[in-house]
């Protein structure tokens, strides 16, 4: 199976962070296949004075939706990661399933496709840089459509 996780952190130094949760994502979750630029971006959702780095993996696995996002869960907590009331807030690390497959998925605990993935800049622009021509299973439309038509105007930046 093949799932697009997008890893964000605005808390501490958020490359070393990234660089910890690729190391373990290969050991626990499978390979690692491709992987997008890291982008700058501002605070979505809340204001802070520490703007977030992004990046999008392509990764490989054999889990099972809900055993991945505990395993993503299990690498947030072990990466410093302090889950606040709310969801929008400064944080370490945070481990993002965006697609599985072509799977839809539904329940109390996970949703897949994110739901929020095609209103967020910071989701689109690492997601289309690795796989433009993806189809969204629910929308229907290419990752690369639904990067043009994303209304998010927050900024955004690659960082090269």
């Amino acid at each position: 199976m093949t799932v697009y996780l997008l890893l964000g952190g605005n808390i501490g130094n958020t490359r070393e962070y990234f660089s910890d949760a690729k190391r373990i994502i290969q050991s626990k979750i499978g390979e690692i296949t491709n992987e997008s630029s890291i982008y700058e971006s501002e605070p979505w959702g809340f204001k802070h004075e520490q703007n977030f780095l992004n990046s999008v993996l392509e990764v490989s696995t054999q889990m099972k939706p809900i055993e991945l996002l505990d395993a993503t869960q299990s690498i947030e907590a072990e990466l410093g990661r302090v889950r606040k009331k709310s969801q929008y807030a400064e944080r370490t690390i945070d481990i993002d399933i965006l697609f599985y497959d072509d799977i839809v998925f539904d329940t109390e605990r996970l949703t897949i496709p994110h739901k929020m993935l095609h209103k967020r800049r910071f989701t689109m622009l690492p997601l289309n840089e690795i796989v433009p021509d993806y189809i969204h299973p629910l929308l229907n439309k290419t990752v690369s459509d639904l990067t043009n038509i994303c209304e998010d105007d927050s900024f955004v930046k690659q960082i090269k």
